[in-house]
């Protein structure tokens, strides 16, 4: 195809909107999908390995296009610190909701009509009681996304290291599971949480407030612990 025949690329803020889409959905399905089909199998670890992985794959990706927000609680992050506009945080948190939950069903297809066996019991899904009580998952939650949405806050500051932004990322996330998923399965995403629970239903439906809530205060928090921690001159 000659270079007059290359279709019209799409507007930058299309391309935004399909990168953050493409991001969260890809999130799910490698992150919550080692859960579902190797938790039992290859550990938590892995898991926490996984979901590493895949961030920072996300960052390098697609990081130059939408910034990889890829998770609510971050573009609120971002929101409060002027990064993003309003309207267009409105429409991140739009994309990521409906790509995790059309990750979550692609899981869910896959263990109720590929005889994949679900290994997490509920699709991935967060959830606080075995391990947690409700205060210590609320508690937990803010504290491992707003410890990780700072993180993100300070690498992708004008002052930040860009190549290896997408390494520190990665690595807080791993870091972040590796701590969080014996106690709550780990969401610090409230579009991760979501999705899941949704087609899981049960309690885990019942008490995903908690890992939507909880995450974005963390988000919030982050935010306003920034500017004390940020390097460089004002």
């Amino acid at each position: 195809m000659s270079a007059v025949d290359q279709p019209a690329p799409l507007p930058l803020r299309t391309r935004r909107l399909v990168a953050e889409f493409v991001g969260t959905f890809i999130l799910v399905i490698g992150g919550v999908g080692s859960a579902v089909t190797g938790i039992q199998t290859n550990g938590t670890l892995a898991v926490a390995i996984a979901f590493g992985l895949v961030l920072t794959f996300g960052v390098y990706a697609f990081g130059p296009v939408s910034g990889c927000n890829i998770n609510p609680a971050v573009t609120l992050g971002m929101l409060l610190r002027g990064r993003i506009s309003r309207e267009e945080a409105t429409a991140f948190w739009i994309v990521q909701f409906v790509a995790a939950f059309l990750a979550a069903g692609v899981l869910k297809l896959m263990v109720s009509g590929f005889h994949v066996t679900d290994q997490t019991g509920d699709l991935g899904a967060n959830d606080y009681g075995a391990h947690i009580n409700l205060a210590g998952a609320l508690f937990v939650e803010a504290m491992l996304t707003a410890i990780f949405v700072l993180v993100i806050l300070l690498v992708t500051d004008k002052v930040g290291n860009a190549a290896l932004a997408g390494i520190a990322i990665g690595a807080t996330l791993t870091l972040v599971h590796i701590v969080g998923i014996p106690l709550t399965g780990t969401g610090v995403n409230p579009a991760r949480s979501l999705g899941p629970a949704i087609w899981t239903g049960g309690e885990p439906l019942k008490h995903v407030w908690v890992f939507i809530v909880a995450p974005l205060v963390g988000g919030a928090l982050a935010a306003l612990v920034f500017p004390y921690t940020r390097g460089g001159e004002d």
